[in-house]
């Protein structure tokens, strides 16, 4: 076991602080946390880049940042006058329920955390530490380092190449991130928009143009046209206590057999506990066609919506103002001011051509490693130091969260934590998820599981 004095987090959004959080609270070691955005410090960007209108998909809860402290959200959120345990609240109080936490752990740590404004370029391991190179000409001395890039921004669709910034952000005809607070500049009321996906960020970008004021069409567009179903009261049940075994094939006629006894809601929750082992038990082949077969229907009914969500958007589909089509875009060429797509209905041969003012990227984060922008992860998969999974959805790591390097080796003094970890876990990218993974890895490396007797 690594004798770790100082521990470094690269990343300061929801993963990163949480680590930071629970290393300080279980441990005796210095943290020093390094985030290139400061205004996303302990918030990221799905809490910091939130609007006034987007809410949770859980209920509050099931939302505290502490696995073993199962009301700490709630408590807050009441303190606060802001909701109960039955509430959806909105992101951005989450988001600052994250910042009171860091906060407060930075007056208790006191010197042992350290926050810093600034841009990791690089990491040189070496076998007694790691040194963090900053763009700044600085670096930080490490006996350990944590990424938490949190999740990838999207990448470019083929026929949207070269689109990016075209006409400048205020006037832009194709929008690459669709948390932009210029996403409705310039629209008029007779416009259309088209936002590429109809997952959750297509709902989340369909609701900041909504609020912004913008009263034109909005088209959400994917190859198979599904919309993240919504929360619902359940029937009460008696949960499995078993993991389902069987291939994919077997786990779906199993499902689906639930779904009829107890209610299709209920099957899903059920699974919660297991996923991850189901995941991690399927062979290579298996994953591989659960990603191109059932990832879809996995999704909008696994992670799923606010009622009062629901409403509004089934509202503005009443209004004819949102449909959600299932198609493909075939080309996209500028004319003037606007971008006009061709598309292929699912199931037809012939196309259509729509002239759109706006086109949002809503395809949901980047996972493949071998895409990204980051410079810090360029330069650590190039050199062999990371790589990408298998599937190439995340970065490669073992069930200790090591990163795993190009010849196969796990890295000893490297970690990985938070969504781009999907590849070894899968169900990794909402809280109840990540906090238990930052949680057990922070009581790892402080030793904290031996004290209480939980490694024996």
């Amino acid at each position: 076991m690594l004798k770790v004095d100082h521990a470094a987090i690269i990343g300061g959004g929801f993963s990163g602080t949480l680590l930071a959080i629970n290393l300080l609270r279980h441990g005796a070691l210095r943290v020093t946390m390094v985030e290139r955005h400061e205004e996303r410090m302990g918030r990221g960007l799905a809490y910091g880049a939130a609007h006034a209108g987007h809410v949770l998909n859980v209920r509050a809860a099931n939302m505290s940042a502490l696995p073993d402290s199962p009301h700490h959200f709630t408590d807050w959120l009441k303190q606060q006058g802001l909701g109960q345990e039955g509430s959806f609240a909105t992101r951005r109080d989450y988001g600052a329920y994250l910042s009171a936490m860091l906060d407060q752990m930075r007056g208790q740590a006191a010197d042992r955390l350290t926050i810093l404004s600034g841009d990791a370029v690089d990491l040189q391991l070496r076998d007694d530490g790691i040194c963090v190179v900053l763009r700044s000409g600085g670096g930080i001395e490490a006996d350990i380092v944590a990424l938490a890039p949190g999740n990838l921004p999207p990448h470019d669709l083929p026929a949207f190449a070269g689109l990016r910034d075209r006409d400048g952000p205020e006037n832009a005809v194709y929008v690459n991130d669709p948390w932009a607070a210029t996403i409705a500049a310039g629209l008029q009321d007779s416009d259309r928009v088209l936002l590429l996906g109809s997952g959750l960020t297509a709902v989340d970008c369909a609701l900041s143009l909504d609020r912004a004021g913008f009263r034109g069409r909005i088209v959400a567009l994917s190859r198979r046209g599904l919309a993240p179903q919504s929360h619902a009261p359940a029937p009460p049940y008696a949960p499995r206590s078993d993991r389902p075994k069987g291939a994919a094939s077997t786990l779906v006629r199993t499902l689906r057999r639930r779904s009829a006894e107890i209610g299709w809601r209920n099957a899903v929750d059920e699974l919660r506990r297991f996923t991850q082992d189901m995941w991690r038990a399927a062979s290579a082949e298996e994953r591989s066609r659960c990603l191109r077969h059932l990832r879809p229907y996995w999704d909008v009914h696994r992670h799923r919506i606010a009622p009062q969500v629901a409403e509004r958007l089934a509202a503005m589909q009443a209004e004819g103002r949102l449909e959600i089509r299932a198609a493909k875009v075939v080309q996209a060429v500028p004319e003037g001011g606007t971008i006009h797509v061709h598309l292929r209905r699912r199931g037809r041969e012939e196309g259509e051509t729509v002239a759109f003012a706006r086109v949002v990227n809503c395809t949901g984060p980047l996972g493949d490693l071998r895409r990204t922008d980051d410079p810090l992860l360029r330069r650590l998969a190039s050199r062999g130091d990371i790589r990408p999974d298998p599937l190439a959805i995340g970065i490669d790591v073992d069930r200790q969260c090591h990163a795993i390097a190009r010849d196969g080796s796990a890295q000893p003094r490297l970690f990985v934590v938070g969504p781009m970890t999907r590849g070894a876990h899968w169900e990794i990218v909402a809280v109840p998820d990540i906090r238990r993974q930052v949680w057990e890895l922070a009581r790892e490396i402080t030793g904290a599981h031996w004290v209480e007797a939980e490694g024996l």
